[in-house]
């Protein structure tokens, strides 16, 4: 209960800042990009002009409102941590209701806690859109230990194709070089996922 009157009190704190309405786009954007109050707080400007509806006057104000909260801290609730194929899809359950496929990283610290949320692109999973740069950018920013990459498949089946195992084994690569390991890639479907680190591929 704690958790949610916090993120209720920052949703507020948000909105009054930047001069939006509660249950305007920017602030839902934002709540669906990092779901939780810390990854908000770990948020940059650079982030922020990605969403539509931000420039840098309103980014400015956003990261006013951040520093206001960092400096009065409320209680925050935990990073969710990662220890199995099952809690990366706990974690992303929501991604099965989408229409079009979203491909996810998750960037993670050293106790495998989420540290920040990120869809790369949405859209059919191609190799030549999931570039490891993209995916690894925010991941070497942030300091990450690992990564978990996710995508979910609208048609409801988790059977790997051979573009999602191409996809992986690059990513792996890239992830040895920079010495952030991808842990895992998990294909989400209706109430079922597949861990290619399970089937192998990793």
């Amino acid at each position: 209960m704690t958790n949610s009157i916090d993120k209720m009190t920052f949703k507020k704190l948000l909105a009054t800042t930047t001069r939006e309405k509660e249950d305007s786009y920017i602030v839902n954007e934002l709540f669906t990009r990092y779901p939780s109050i810390q990854e908000l707080l770990d948020v940059t400007e650079e982030e922020l002009l990605q969403i539509k509806g931000i420039g840098k006057v309103k980014a400015s104000q956003i990261i006013a409102a951040l520093q206001l909260a960092r400096m009065n801290p409320c209680p925050v609730e935990d990073r969710f941590t990662i220890r199995s194929p099952e809690d990366a899809f706990e974690y992303l359950r929501e991604m099965q209701y989408l229409n079009q496929e979203h491909f996810v990283v998750l960037g993670l610290n050293t106790k495998n806690q989420v540290v920040f949320r990120e869809t790369i692109f949405i859209g059919s999973l191609n190799a030549s859109i999931v570039h490891p740069r993209e995916v690894f950018k925010s991941l070497i920013r942030r300091s990450c230990a690992s990564a978990i990459v996710a995508h979910n498949h609208p048609s409801g089946e988790t059977t790997p194709s051979q573009e999602d195992i191409h996809v992986t084994k690059r990513l792996s690569e890239v992830g040895k070089v920079t010495g952030i390991e991808v842990l895992d890639h998990i294909i989400i479907g209706h109430e079922r996922f597949t861990s290619l680190k399970e089937k192998g591929y990793l």
